[in-house]
């Protein structure tokens, strides 16, 4: 009974929004896998929740990073609806000395010139404060390159999914958005899995001795 009591009160706390945008989230990234054209209106839906669900939380870095893969969903939906996407058969490969050393460098510059520029525009504006202001501008700089790696197909890109999903899951749950937290719990999963099966793949490309 108390366990049902305790869902109960979880349930009552959740908002449509971040529940609709969680699962839409997770359909998203399964029909995206499957190369299936509506994950992008879908994905155009999370987003767009999560945007909202971001303002109230006051994660305003991560509200605009949906703002921007938002935007560029709208341009996926475009460009596929023109049957224009091909198979991508690079090969995957592992990350290069010169991209470690650019990542660090985009993420040490960024990293504190996003979390300044999120405070003083809330102060000015009179917004609520940013929550974790330069711990969420870390995350969002690490997405970014994670994000970049893996249009790359470089090996790594899991790794740094992993890492920030790792952290995601934990700020989400002590701000009470649940429901983001398990969504980005199962993200840490598919992240592993990802490159357990990339790093195999990669492996099957390398030379025979």
């Amino acid at each position: 009974m108390q366990i049902l009591h305790a869902l109960q009160v979880w349930w009552q706390h959740q908002t449509w929004q971040e529940l609709t945008a969680a699962i839409t989230s997770l359909v998203c990234v399964y029909l995206a896998a499957k190369n299936h054209i509506l994950n992008w209106p879908i994905a155009i839906l999370s987003t767009a929740l999560y945007i909202y669900v971001y303002q109230q939380a006051a994660f305003y870095a991560d509200m605009l990073q949906n703002v921007y893969l938002c935007v560029i969903s709208m341009y996926g939906w475009y460009h596929w609806s023109r049957n224009t996407i091909t198979e991508n058969k690079a090969p995957i490969v592992s990350i290069s000395k010169r991209q470690t050393l650019y990542a660090l460098l985009f993420i040490a510059v960024f990293t504190p010139v996003l979390g300044f520029t999120l405070i003083t525009f809330t102060q000015k504006l009179n917004y609520r404060p940013p929550v974790y202001p330069y711990l969420d501008s870390f995350c969002t700089c690490c997405s970014f390159v994670a994000q970049f790696f893996l249009t790359r197909k470089v090996l790594q890109n899991w790794l740094l999914w992993v890492f920030v999903d790792i952290i995601y899951t934990i700020i989400y749950f002590k701000k009470d958005l649940q429901a983001t937290s398990i969504l980005f719990f199962i993200l840490l999963i598919i992240a592993a899995l990802g490159y357990r099966d990339w790093k195999r793949e990669y492996q099957q490309q390398q030379p025979q001795n």
